[in-house]
């Protein structure tokens, strides 16, 4: 065999699950169709719970010493403090959600896989298909420009789809999904921070609808707009600047803008995770609202979850009923995330002056309450 395990997709949960796998003695091979990682993707936030799954693979550390601490969250309308939610308890250990660059994220934990086994990582290829004989799985690769090693086909015990919510091997097993769409599009950019916010993230609840703001590494402070019909082609830093001003008062300067982006917002839950000897992960078996930032840490999660298992299985122990516990605990919480995707993206959707004072009314009154408050934390923070 070429691997004990083999995972399409080199993204952060592709890379956790293997060093989490090469840490205890399994090889593994991880095929990523990108030669490197894109600088422009908007995965930002790391929640307590993946902190320390995170820690369990030895990056952690370098990723708290490089992100910001949001150890805070603010509710804001009108120029008006609402609500105030702090994070002090709902960890021991990581009382915050981090602030990191999602391609940073994506460096330390191929750093960390490359330590472990300087070969595990090939790039420039692309898993387009599988075959299972029920001994061993087969798959089926493909080789882009530059790729860093001869393709064809590899074979292992274990299969891993890590290739993304347009993942084209849960199409190739036949794995149908359950798809939501919704009435809400963001613009979404980062720009030098030129506020006082420091290291809060601030909620902007207006009539037009939500603005966010999270701080990043290097004094950039990242703004997102919900917009009520797709952002144009056209849509520039200029655009957000002059929105996020009218909105909110701040005024983020154009001419510093590192990274804009729009996206309109769909969910996807993957009807089965595991298939023979595939299994789906991260976004392929559950796309999910960037809005509150669950998606990539719900991947980490689900790949925490599953290594002991797979280490299990490699040593000869039957393991369908623990498979099958664990496809319904992934998909039980994709479900949870999508709803409180669902919720976040409601409360910051466009409403009249009244509706809007009476929302805001109810958040200030709910932030007020202590027991309120640290339950809200840790449902943000996904505890």
């Amino acid at each position: 065999m070429d691997a004990d395990v083999l995972i399409a997709g080199g993204g952060p949960v592709g890379l956790y699950l293997a060093a989490a796998l090469l840490q205890e003695g399994v090889t593994v091979r991880v095929f990523e169709q990108r030669q490197a990682a894109n600088r422009h993707t908007r995965a930002i936030g790391i929640h307590p719970p993946a902190l320390e799954a995170l820690a369990g693979v030895q990056v952690a550390s370098s990723m708290v010493h490089e992100g910001v601490r949001i150890r805070a969250g603010m509710a804001v309308s009108g120029g008006r403090t609402m609500g105030t939610m702090v994070f002090d308890h709902v960890s021991r250990d990581f009382p915050f959600v981090l602030a990191l660059p999602q391609f940073r994220t994506e460096q330390l934990l191929e750093e960390r896989v490359l330590a472990l086994d300087p070969g595990a990582i090939v790039r420039g290829a692309r898993v387009t298909g599988v075959t299972d004989d029920g001994g061993r799985v087969t798959a089926a690769v493909e080789a882009g420009p530059g790729a860093t090693r001869p393709c064809g086909g590899a074979t292992g015990a274990l299969l891993v789809a890590a290739d993304g919510a347009r993942s084209v091997l849960r199409e190739r097993l036949g794995v149908p999904v359950a798809r939501r769409t919704y009435p809400d599009h963001y613009l979404m950019g980062d720009f030098e921070d030129g506020t006082e916010y420091g290291d809060k993230a601030v909620l902007f609840l207006e009539p037009d609808g939500i603005v966010e703001s999270f701080p990043l590494p290097g004094g950039v402070r990242r703004w997102v707009v919900r917009l009520d019909s797709p952002a144009g082609a056209a849509a520039g830093p200029h655009d957000l600047a002059e929105l996020v001003r009218r909105r909110t008062g701040n005024q983020p300067d154009p001419a510093s803008n590192s990274m804009l982006s729009a996206f309109s917002v769909r969910s996807g839950i993957a009807q089965r995770t595991v298939a023979g000897r595939a299994v789906l992960l991260g976004d392929a078996a559950h796309e999910i609202s960037p809005i509150g930032g669950q998606g990539m840490n719900l991947g980490w999660l689900g790949a925490r979850d599953l290594a002991p298992l797979v280490c299990a299985a490699l040593s000869g122990k039957p393991m369908g009923l623990q498979l099958r516990k664990f496809e319904r605990n992934r998909r039980r919480a994709a479900h949870g995330a999508r709803r409180q995707a669902e919720i976040n993206m409601m409360l910051g959707r466009p409403l009249t002056q009244p509706l809007l004072q009476f929302r805001v009314a109810g958040i200030g009154a709910a932030a007020a309450i202590p027991a309120v408050n640290r339950w809200a934390a840790k449902r943000f923070t996904m505890q």
